[in-house]
């Protein structure tokens, strides 16, 4: 299939333009994106979406890091991830928001939809109880792992917290979210240099997250104190 379908369906999407209302753009966007995930499941397969992430142009790769946000399994998980690095900033960006909807994907299709129920559950300790649930059936669900060491930090357990990050990182070793929750565990923990091992992990990881730079200075800075 040539690429140039691919570019039709993506230049097909709305642009925001300044004076746009940004509710009705995104709504607009939210019925494109529709359209535009069927056009990509007709044409392509994940395996030439994978491969276009490494093409000479930049706009085809925004597309096929796109199409493998909304359509993608954990096979491209390393794809995505070297993308995060890519010389184009827009597709960094991407790059982030397609790995955080391919992780939630990480299951059976019933692992995943019941990973979205859990976690919008409004009760804490409903939500606990059923991601604990899951974890019983799906021990290697990745971001099921995450979302629990959230819940637990948002508690004050860090170190529960911890131990779901490290969990994290041994089944995706891409998970920069899970390397910067680890290192704000080590800082509740009191142990500023796994804090800042942890934060240049996931700053290497995912360039985008350049908040964490002026947490990694502070942190050297008092530690050369």
């Amino acid at each position: 299939m040539s690429a140039a379908r691919l570019l039709t369906h993506y230049r097909a999407l709305p642009q925001p333009l300044p004076p746009d209302d940004p509710d009705l753009w995104a709504a607009k966007m939210h019925d494109c994106l529709r359209a535009f995930r069927r056009g990509v499941e007709s044409d392509y397969t994940e395996g030439t979406l994978q491969r276009l992430l490494t093409h000479p142009d930049a706009e085809l790769r925004r597309a096929s890091v796109l199409s493998l946000g909304l359509i993608g399994s954990m096979d491209a998980n390393a794809g995505l991830a070297k993308a995060l690095r890519d010389e184009d900033a827009e597709i960094s960006k991407m790059a982030t928001d397609a790995l955080w909807q391919l992780w939630h994907r990480g299951g059976s299709a019933e692992q995943n939809q019941e990973l979205c129920r859990v976690i919008h559950l409004p009760d804490f300790l409903e939500v606990l109880a059923g991601l604990d649930d899951l974890l019983r059936v799906a021990p290697t669900f990745a971001e099921v792992h995450n979302q629990r060491a959230i819940l637990y930090f948002r508690r004050g357990e860090y170190a529960r917290s911890a131990a779901d990050c490290e969990r994290v990182l041994q089944l995706n070793p891409y998970h920069f979210g899970a390397m910067a929750g680890l290192g704000q565990c080590y800082l509740k923990l009191r142990k500023p240099r796994s804090a800042v091992r942890c934060f240049r992990q996931a700053v290497d990881t995912n360039p985008t997250l350049g908040h964490l730079h002026e947490t990694i200075a502070a942190l050297e800075q008092s530690l050369d104190g």
